[in-house]
C-alpha cells in the first residue's frame, strides 16, 4: 500500500469515532524526502474530513433508533451535545479537529440536519488547519 493511502485510510478512521492517529503518522511519513508534502496533506485532509462526513452521516439516519438498547449514545448525552450545537451553531464545527470532541460534533450535526455544503465547509478548514500545524511543527523539528 502506498504511503498516501495508508494515511488517507487512517485519517479517515481516526475521523470517525474509532481510535486512529493519522497526526502520528503523517509526522513519521513527513520525514521521507521523497514524499511530496502537498500530497500527504491531501490525502490526510480528504481522509478526515470523509471520515466525518460518514459520522454526519450516521447522525441524519441513525436518530430514528434512539430509543434502542444498542443505540451508542444515552439520551443525556446527546442533549448535551445538542445544547452546545445550538449554543455556538455550525461554527461549533470549527473544534471538530479535536481529540474526544471532534467526532462527536461531527455525529451531532448530522442529526441536527446541518446542511452538507456548509458542514463540508466549515469541518475542512478545522481539519486543514489542524494537519498545516502537525506539517509546520514537524518539518521544523525535522
Amino acid at each position: 500500500m502506498t504511503p498516501y493511502l495508508s494515511l488517507f485510510l487512517t485519517a479517515f478512521v481516526a475521523a470517525t469515532l474509532l481510535p486512529a492517529q493519522s497526526e502520528v503518522l503523517l509526522a513519521w511519513l513527513l520525514t521521507d524526502p521523497a514524499l511530496s508534502v502537498s500530497l500527504l496533506f491531501t490525502a490526510a485532509t480528504l481522509g478526515n474530513v470523509l471520515g466525518s462526513v460518514v459520522n454526519w452521516l450516521a447522525g441524519r439516519f441513525l436518530r430514528q433508533f434512539q430509543g434502542r438498547r444498542w443505540f451508542p449514545v444515552s439520551a443525556a448525552a446527546l442533549a448535551r451535545a445538542e445544547a452546545q450545537y445550538h449554543r455556538w451553531g455550525r461554527w461549533s464545527l470549527l473544534a471538530s479537529w479535536m481529540p474526544f470532541i471532534g467526532d462527536p460534533l461531527t455525529v451531532v450535526a448530522g442529526v441536527l440536519r446541518e446542511p452538507l455544503p456548509s458542514f463540508l465547509l466549515i469541518v475542512t478548514l478545522a481539519k486543514a488547519g489542524r494537519y498545516m500545524v502537525v506539517i509546520a511543527l514537524t518539518l521544523a523539528w525535522v
